[in-house]
């Protein structure tokens, strides 16, 4: 087949066995024809390289150097505001019973509670009802994740059974998880079981409802191309779903956190005595059997500031990794 040469340059000139190449005009300057055979010459870009520097250049924008602060910065502005509000609200306490001098067994002082908890801390009734409590809260908390986690994932994925057990799990949510301690004692006694198993009634319907609520803001493009890419319906669900699903998901593990905190603090102030063990809630409720209003104040405290601490060093940092990763908060540093 003849060569076409109605695509040469004027005054080109292509040699028998080389058409495609690009020849050097007759009035072309050298300079241009180098230029031409180092670009062909050059290697090409993976892909990955331009994945990557589009995922570079995605983080610049996301983060304003001008807005970056040091961590200890941070940590100050984070740290210091709610340490500033605590001392406050002691020092107006204090005054007040200073100034109105009210009856210490009806209005007993900041000194008087901590010296309450000095005293419980000395024969060491509050390490072991503080050690007792976070057990049996981190424990019972795991197994209702582990209990709630695939239940809400078939909840989500099976339209039926959520049909069915939908409005179960959101009742369940709503009753108070003090209302199971007279039948779990019936059930089990005075054990440790009683306790368990209202914190899972507290915790699960939490966990479910948040892991459905998750599924349900999932993009149905997501699922397409999972399915696309050839992946089952289980695989769907734990590799695609589920990990698209993680904000609805981290809200529901931190709401089945406070109902099994607050759920094992109503089983242990009802269910005291037998072989249950000694923990914060019957630390409080022996407070109220011996009227010491201080050593119940100072329990309060206890119960609130642990609560506090979980939320600020566990959920708080897994919160804001993820809005990091999802491009949901600036990153800074």
């Amino acid at each position: 087949m003849p060569h076409d040469t109605s695509l040469v340059p004027t005054g080109g000139r292509v040699a028998p066995g080389e058409a495609g190449r690009v020849s050097k005009p007759d009035d072309a300057p050298e300079a241009s024809v180098r230029g031409l055979d180092t670009a062909a010459s050059l290697p090409t870009r993976p892909p990955d390289d331009d994945f990557r520097t589009l995922e570079a250049g995605l983080d610049a924008l996301q983060t304003d150097p001008e807005r970056r602060t040091p961590w200890w910065r941070r940590m100050v502005d984070g740290v210091l505001p709610p340490v500033l509000l605590v001392v406050v609200l002691l020092a107006a306490w204090q005054v007040y019973t200073m100034v109105a001098q009210p009856r210490p067994d009806l209005a007993p002082g900041p000194l008087d509670v901590a010296a309450a908890l000095g005293e419980a801390w000395d024969d060491g009734r509050l390490q072991l009802a503080v050690a007792t409590s976070l057990e049996r809260g981190i424990l019972g908390f795991l197994i209702a994740v582990a209990v709630g986690t695939p239940l809400g994932l078939l909840l989500a994925e099976w339209r039926p059974l959520r049909r069915a057990l939908g409005p179960l799990i959101s009742g369940l949510q709503v009753l108070p998880s003090v209302a199971w301690v007279p039948a779990a004692i019936l059930w089990f006694g005075l054990s440790d079981a009683t306790v368990y198993f209202v914190v899972l009634m507290g915790a699960i319907p939490s966990i479910v409802n948040g892991l459905v609520a998750g599924v349900a803001q999932v993009p149905p493009q997501l699922r397409r191309v999972g399915t696309v890419l050839g992946a089952s319906r289980l695989e769907l669900a734990a590799s695609v779903v589920l990990p698209a699903a993680l904000p609805g998901y981290l809200a529901g593990l931190k709401q089945g956190w406070a109902f099994s905190w607050r759920s094992l603090m109503a089983a242990e102030i009802i269910a005291f005595g037998g072989t249950i063990g000694f923990g914060v809630g019957s630390l409080l409720q022996q407070g109220r059997d011996l009227a010491d209003l201080a050593g119940v104040l100072g329990t309060i405290l206890v119960i609130l500031f642990i609560g506090i601490v979980i939320e600020l060093l566990v959920f708080a940092p897994v919160e804001r990794g993820l809005l990091r990763r999802r491009g949901l908060q600036e990153v800074q540093s």
